[in-house]
């Protein structure tokens, strides 16, 4: 069982253009899920990126949407530090610890993905994200 500390980067419609520029600088394996690939019927955001993810020749990780549809972008917090993994007992006590005077922002629980995933802003206003692969 493993887990992973990475930086999530959130753009305002420039997801893929950036995720692709990374790629070229860093080389590797690049994933691209769309809005449009799980379900979403909006035709203006169908083509934003849901999640990207970068993993490098060199070890690194980098993961990266569009802001979703109906919430706010906000430059300056637009990254993320997501922890994900395998281990669930480990990511399920880290997220009690993190969101423990925090902020929920989604209740860890399971996903159209099949994951189990939350999001939180711990109490000293560092937000997180924790997926635990299924």
């Amino acid at each position: 069982m493993t887990s992973t500390l990475n930086p999530y980067l959130t753009f305002d419609g420039k997801a893929r253009e950036a995720v692709e520029f990374y790629h070229a600088i860093f080389g590797g394996e690049l994933k691209v899920s769309t809005f449009g690939e799980f379900g979403n019927p909006d035709p203006a955001s169908a083509d934003l990126v849901m999640h990207a993810q970068l993993e490098t020749p060199q070890g690194y990780t980098l993961m990266a949407s569009d802001c979703p549809p109906g919430m706010e972008y906000k430059p300056g917090e637009n990254i993320t530090v997501s922890l994900s993994g395998s281990d669930g007992d480990m990511l399920r006590g880290a997220w009690e610890k993190l969101s423990a005077d925090g902020q929920v922002r989604v209740p860890l629980e399971k996903q159209m993905w099949g994951d189990e995933f939350g999001q939180l802003i711990d109490r000293f206003g560092i937000p997180w994200m924790v997926n635990i692969t299924q």
